[in-house]
């Protein structure tokens, strides 16, 4: 079985800092590797390579400027050509992402978006569902140049509504922030019974899955849809919710495993009042830890004017 060459794929808009990242990440000790590394461009950016740097690495650099010649054949080409060890791409931000195609012996080792918090909520605004399409599959988002009075919180919530998985991490000129703070939550942590309305259930979607110690043991109530396949055994169902998060071609069912002894009455698209304690179990549902929902009251509810709740609007 051959060997896979691992891909470090960064992405991000024109002079959003990925050269400047790329450059000092492959410098470090804890990025070094004894064979050659190949380094992809897809864009000229402002900031240059240190012909000294790739040097002392062993990384060779080529440049595509068109994505039509990205393809999986001339990529094969470079591997032919180079043997590398590990391929590092830096990729266009106005490329179109789901049009990428690698070799067969390539794997994508991890994906990385780079963000200029200046210019974050004008990209954000005008180019929503590019962004998210980057931040999607991304292993980190990593926002730079933020400034910590902008709404740090908000821009976190919106990436990990759409990959609950990412890491986000924001830096200013300083170094990195901590945007944690239950105090800019809608909707009271410390109450009895935690009341998440229509438009804060994405926002607690994603902090649930983020913050386990703000939500253990915690009892939380909400209007969800319910998901109840054929497949599922046992006493557990799926409560949840359609989020938006840029158009309507992204929208996905937000929920947590549920369990309720009354489950096999629920049927799929009802609605209802979702009473439950949670907590923090490893589950094969989730591939690891995650939140599982121990339901006290399920109760029948009237479908709400909206069904897909819309992030443009919330976040």
């Amino acid at each position: 079985m051959t060997e896979k060459i691992p891909v470090y794929f960064i992405n991000g808009f024109l002079e959003a800092g990925k050269t400047n990242f790329i450059q000092y990440t492959i410098d470090q000790d804890y990025f070094k590797i004894d064979g050659r590394t190949l380094l992809i461009l897809c864009e000229e950016g402002v900031e240059e390579y240190e012909e000294a740097i790739l040097k002392r690495n062993n990384t060779v650099m080529e440049t595509f400027d068109d994505q039509k010649d990205f393809t999986a054949e001339a990529l094969a080409v470079l591997t032919e050509k180079y043997a590398p060890e590990r391929v590092i791409v830096e990729f266009n931000g106005m490329w179109n992402l789901r049009d990428v195609v690698f070799p067969s012996n390539w794997a994508r080792e991890q994906q990385i978006t780079i963000v200029d918090g200046s210019t974050f909520t004008a990209y954000f605004a005008n180019m929503r569902s590019m962004f998210m399409d980057m931040a999607r599959y991304s292993d980190l988002v990593l926002f730079n140049r933020v400034n910590p009075a902008d709404d740090l919180l908000t821009w976190k919530r919106a990436i990990l509504t759409a990959n609950t998985r990412a890491e986000v991490v924001f830096e200013d000129e300083e170094g990195p922030l901590d945007v944690v703070g239950d105090e800019d939550l809608p909707y009271d942590v410390n109450a009895p019974v935690i009341e998440i309305g229509d438009d804060d259930y994405a926002i607690w979607y994603v902090d649930a899955m983020q913050q386990e110690q703000r939500y253990e043991g915690k009892t939380v109530s909400f209007l969800a849809m319910v998901y109840r396949p054929r497949t599922f055994i046992g006493d557990k169902f799926v409560p949840g919710r359609f989020v938006m998060t840029c158009c309507a071609q992204d929208v996905s069912f937000l929920g947590y495993m549920c369990k309720f002894k009354g489950a096999k009455k629920l049927h799929t698209r009802n609605w209802v009042r979702v009473t439950a304690k949670v907590h923090y179990e490893d589950s094969k549902d989730y591939d690891g830890r995650g939140p599982v929902l121990y339901a006290e009251k399920i109760e029948p509810a009237a479908k709400p004017k909206q069904e897909v709740i819309d992030m443009n609007q919330t976040a």
